[in-house]
């Protein structure tokens, strides 16, 4: 079970736990299931490219190997940046204390490259923090839901069906500008009209 999101804000700490929020848990899900003639449930499978071995689900996997073939395990990997330089895991958010920040301007959320929404619920909140979080203001802090080599921003926000955090990373817009502008003009060509309009 995963742990809970606690932020600070000046001397005042507030904590929510957490619940993923997913279309499914919204709205439902439909399945479609084939059957076979014996209405029994239908199982995915594929041919190899030669046709020699049927592959059935749960017999892939996506793995990293040694030029001797070698198998790598996951926790040998070592992530680099850009240059080719290592980086070190940055270390969950959940359960440490995360300095708030705002309000903030909602054009700031609205520029997030959204990954996902949580549902929180209150454990122990600042009673001037949920004044404002109700009253529509805005507060970011940082976000990571496990170590990983990047951490996202999470955002603050409430609704009348609750209080929410909403994660993501801030998206870099970058205006596009005519460098010069070219004025291009044409020459109009005087034809002469084999018609006579005054005939008509």
């Amino acid at each position: 079970m995963a742990s809970n999101i606690i932020v600070q804000i000046g001397s005042e700490v507030s904590e929510f736990s957490l619940k993923k929020l997913d279309r499914s848990k919204l709205y439902g899900k439909r399945r479609r299931i084939p059957l076979d003639p014996n209405n029994e449930p239908c199982t995915r499978a594929q041919l190899a490219s030669d046709g020699s071995i049927l592959l059935r689900s749960g017999m892939l996997a996506q793995g990293y190997f040694q030029p001797d073939g070698k198998w790598v395990k996951q926790a040998e990997l070592q992530g680099m940046d850009g240059a080719g330089r290592p980086v070190e895991k940055e270390p969950t958010t959940l359960g440490v204390e995360q300095e708030l920040e705002g309000p903030v301007p909602p054009e700031e959320l609205l520029d997030l490259d959204v990954t996902s929404i949580y549902a929180l619920e209150n454990v122990d909140v600042n009673a001037a923090l949920s004044k404002s979080l109700d009253a529509g203001d805005i507060y970011r802090f940082k976000f990571n839901y496990r170590a990983d080599y990047h951490s996202e921003t999470g955002y603050l926000v409430s609704n009348p069906t609750g209080v929410y955090c909403i994660t993501g990373n801030p998206t870099v817009i970058g205006w596009s500008e005519l460098g010069q502008v070219v004025e291009t003009t044409f020459e109009e060509e005087t034809m002469e009209d084999d018609l006579d309009f005054e005939m008509f």
